[in-house]
C-alpha cells in the first residue's frame, strides 16, 4: 500500500464556522463565549472583516492587569492583530508547519475573503490521530 496518498488540505480537519466576537464586545463577553463553547481562540470581527483573533490566555492575561475592567474593556484593546490566514485548499503540512515554526495557536480559514474555518493546535493533534491510525498504520 502506498504512503502516498496526497497530503490533505486544511479543509478537512478544520472546524467549520467558528464562534466569532465583534471588535466591540468586552472581555466579559468573550470570556463567557469561550467558556460556554469550550474554546480557546475566537476570530474577532469588525463589519464582516477580521480585525483580529483573541485567545483564553489574551484573555486570562488581561483580566489578570490591576484596573483592567472586565465590563468596560473591549475585545478590539487586547486582540492580536496580527492574524494567520489560509484558504481551504492550503496543504496541512504547510500550515502545522507554519504553526509549529512560529508558536501561533491558530489559524483562520478564509475563502473569498469570508471567515470558513478555525484550524487550532487542537485540530492539528485530531488530525495527527486520525492520520496515525488510518494511512499510517498500515505501515508499521
Amino acid at each position: 500500500m502506498s504512503m502516498n496518498k496526497g497530503i490533505p488540505t486544511v479543509m478537512k480537519f478544520m472546524t467549520v464556522m467558528p464562534h466569532t466576537i465583534g471588535a466591540e464586545e468586552t472581555l466579559s463577553a468573550a470570556h463567557n463565549l469561550m467558556k460556554k463553547f469550550q474554546i480557546r481562540h475566537l476570530p474577532v470581527m469588525c463589519a464582516g472583516q477580521i480585525t483580529g483573533v483573541i485567545s483564553d490566555r489574551d484573555v486570562k492575561m488581561a483580566l489578570s492587569i490591576r484596573g483592567v475592567e472586565a465590563e468596560k474593556t473591549t475585545v478590539e484593546e487586547i486582540s492580536s492583530h496580527e492574524v494567520f490566514l489560509v484558504k481551504p485548499g492550503n496543504k496541512l503540512d504547510d500550515v502545522v508547519k507554519t504553526m509549529s515554526e512560529k508558536k501561533i495557536g491558530s489559524v483562520l480559514v478564509v475563502d473569498n475573503h469570508r471567515l470558513v474555518g478555525i484550524f487550532t493546535a487542537s485540530d492539528a493533534l485530531n488530525a495527527l490521530n486520525e492520520l496515525l491510525h488510518t494511512r499510517l498504520s498500515h505501515s508499521y
